[in-house]
């Protein structure tokens, strides 16, 4: 009745203000002839246009209006940017190397060389300088989230090896790149530079490393809490802070003309960072112990950070040394209160990082005319500046590495890491054009440097921890060899489960289990110090069951987007015995169960997999084991370890009389009575009652096992406890 109601009264609404609005209509027409007559005549000669001309003219019109252009320039940016940095991420390289390539896709090397006429529709000209601007917004919003990811806590704790291998990192290669501008300088350098400025600002491109790149690298190969992971850090902050102070002293420089005349800019500059530390800092830090949760944290103080930042950037740009310092500046001096960072990151950082920053790739990508090196020699000397790069900043790194006191291994991963340049360097690269400093030909043999530099990284990884080895530590006390358990688990108390079960099948033989947990966060873009937190949280159920079991467990935490992939590269690059992981509530559904993930995970991964159906487990001492065909042997030997390990009490389900029609199987359970009387027996009767389940705790099956009787529906399945599906190692 309500409904009827409604819609009548819908119905007049529309017919009753519909015709009042047509009459105000009639009669407008009514003025409009009116006001006609008292205007004179005018003649018009040709055809009237016809209105789909019309229409045309004005399509015609909205597709080249400069807000369409920017947003289809966005939009194309956006989704090519994804695509690469999908693929790079899928070959073991970092997204932003994906990124500055889809940049210079769609720029005039490829998508311009190729297709002009659809490059010049995407990207006029005219267009450019919008794309430029918003770009630098992007900039400055990243430069202020890496300073507030900068942590000056580790500078000042490791400040001694860390320090002078991040200085000599920058001296060395900063003394090669002004060596290499000295055989580039008649032949490369723009007319009106002089040979300072050219040299010093090809000495600060050598010099830098990308931290942000660096810190994600070392997050994704689980170096965070390894001594060359906190050097390799602490060594690209103080790299960082170092360069870009270097940097802002260049461009004063570069824009006075003479070092003389500089000295006024940098004065000025050093005012105003003394007076961000000394008086903006303490002002954000009694902010920070306030405002320290999302809760707190009002528009108005979001309000004030960013007004800081604009200020910052501000001031950075009229004083002469580039708004992106300034930026950077106003992060580090942000109020030190994790809670507080973590927000305003939040905030910021998914609009700068997908949005605005692919803009910046792809605005170098158009500066980038890798068709200018069309001759021999250009090549050669693109190659000597690649080589001049990885000498001075790997070979530099690795050197003083080594002095300090670092192994070889180290010193070599130190100096590959710190070889990384990616978009820090790309930044320091586009200052250098808009201040004329680099032609447009070095400034594309210079971002090919960057990206094989930062391309390298991995495969150098790869390449020196093939050659110095990890000495197999996996090893018992007795001489024996450890059981390696993986738990991978999502949500903590999952994790803490898994962990109760693998100590049920270890803990009287502690001396030789070896545990560790792994948990991902399904995302590599998080920063690093988010990443600690979330690594914190995530173990802290696990670590507490640990502690309360009385047992050691190592863990491991990585951000990544490809959770399957990762899990089984480490279960298999670990060499574990046994990898367990969680399942499904959905029994009868095998794709819901073992679909996905958690399959790719037992047909993939080489050692032992056990996947938990999680029923509100607890204890695993009455257990029921599922023999289905002869491949279901190695159950026996995990019933084993349950009786061993926990005095588990277990019941061979045997529908198929394999005990009695195989001597392999019957010799095995004759040795577990031999040794533990009265703690196996047998159940071959086909069906299995509600009141004879309830009688268990843990139903183990194999892999192979489930699929048949998921396929062919046995009613029992629903009325188990927790369930354990086992794969046995790959022979």
């Amino acid at each position: 009745m309500k409904l009827n109601k409604n819609l009548v009264f819908y119905i007049l609404i529309i017919i009753v203000f519909g015709a009042l609005m047509y009459w105000i209509t009639q009669e407008g027409e009514k003025l409009e002839l009116a006001r006609a007559a008292d205007v004179p005549k005018q003649t018009t000669e040709g055809p009237q246009a016809k209105p789909f001309n019309l229409f045309l003219d004005a399509f015609s019109h909205n597709l080249v209006h400069p807000l369409a252009v920017l947003i289809l320039q966005i939009t194309s940016i956006i989704l090519v940017s994804r695509i690469f940095g999908y693929i790079f991420n899928k070959i073991g390289q970092p997204t932003v190397i994906g990124e500055i390539v889809a940049g210079i896709v769609l720029g005039p090397s490829l998508l311009g060389l190729f297709f002009p006429e659809f490059s010049g529709f995407i990207f006029p000209k005219g267009s450019l300088p919008n794309l430029q601007f918003l770009s630098q917004v992007g900039l400055i919003l990243f430069m202020f989230v890496i300073g507030m990811e900068l942590d000056l806590k580790v500078l000042r704790n490791q400040a001694h090896d860390a320090v002078v291998i991040s200085h000599a990192s920058i001296v060395i290669p900063y003394f090669l790149g002004m060596g290499l501008a000295y055989y580039m300088y008649e032949d490369f350098a723009p007319d009106n530079i002089s040979f300072l400025s050219f040299a010093l600002f090809m000495g600060i491109a050598m010099s830098i490393t990308a931290f942000p790149v660096l810190a994600r690298v070392i997050q994704e190969r689980d170096l965070t809490k390894t001594k060359l992971g906190s050097i390799a850090i602490t060594c690209a902050a103080a790299d960082d802070v170092t360069a870009w102070c270097i940097l802002a002293a260049v461009i004063a420089i570069v824009k006075a003309g003479t070092f003389v005349s500089a000295l006024y800019t940098i004065v000025l500059a050093l005012l105003y960072v003394l007076a961000m530390i000394f008086l903006v800092q303490p002002f954000l830090k009694k902010v920070g112990d306030v405002y320290s949760e999302r809760e707190t944290i009002s528009k108005t103080i979001v309000a004030v950070a960013f007004l800081i930042l604009l200020a910052s950037a501000y001031l950075a740009e009229i004083i002469g040394i580039h708004a992106l310092f300034g930026a950077f500046l106003a992060g580090v001096i942000m109020p030190p209160n994790f809670g507080f960072r973590r927000v305003m990151m939040e905030k910021i950082e998914d609009v700068s990082l997908v949005l605005l920053l692919p803009l910046f790739f792809v605005f170098t990508g158009l500066r980038t005319q890798i068709g200018l090196l069309n001759e021999t020699h250009l090549w050669s000397v693109c190659a000597v500046i690649i080589l001049t790069a990885v000498a001075g900043k790997f070979g530099g790194s690795t050197f003083a590495a080594r002095v300090v006191g670092q192994s070889w291994k180290e010193s070599l991963s130190i100096g590959a890491l710190m070889n990384t340049r990616g978009l820090m360097e790309l930044i320091v690269l586009n200052i250098g054009y808009d201040l004329g400093v680099l032609t447009p030909e070095v400034f594309a043999m210079m971002v090919i440097m960057a990206l094989v530099t930062t391309f390298m990284t991995g495969p150098a990884l790869d390449l020196i921890n093939y050659v110095f080895p990890d000495r197999d530590a996996a090893t018992a006390p007795n001489g024996g060899k450890f059981f390696k358990i993986l738990i991978s688990f999502g949500p903590a108390i999952k994790g803490k489960k898994l962990l109760r079960l693998a100590d049920q099948l270890t803990h009287k033989k502690t001396e030789e289990a070896d545990m560790t947990a792994f948990h991902l966060t399904p995302s590599a873009d998080i920063n690093p110090k988010e990443a600690r937190e979330y690594e914190h949280e995530s173990f802290r159920l696990v670590r507490h069951e640990a502690q309360s079991l009385g047992i050691k467990v190592k863990t491991v935490y990585r951000a990544t987007n490809d959770i399957n992939k990762e899990i089984t590269r480490e279960a298999n690059k670990g060499k574990y015995d046994l990898l367990l992981v969680g399942g499904s509530h959905s029994l009868f559904s095998g794709d819901d169960v073992l679909g996905g993930k958690v399959k790719n995970f037992l047909e993939d991964t080489t050692g032992h997999v056990g996947v938990l159906v999680d029923k509100d487990f607890e204890v695993a001492d009455r257990i029921l084991v599922a023999l289905q065909d002869f491949n279901d042997l190695f159950l026996i030997s995990f019933a084993e370890r349950f009786i061993q390990n926990n005095n588990a009490r277990v019941t061979l389900y045997d529908p198929n009389r394999l005990l009695k029609s195989n001597m392999i199987f019957s010799m095995a359970v004759d040795k577990i009575n031999a040794e533990n009387t009265q703690q196996v027996q047998l159940h071959e009767h086909h069906t299995l009652t509600t009141e004879f389940l309830a009688g268990f705790n843990l139903v183990m099956v194999s892999y192979s096992g489930w699929k048949d009787l998921t396929r062919t529906k046995e009613r029992w399945l629903t009325q188990t406890p927790s369930v354990l599906i086992l794969k046995p190692q790959r022979k």
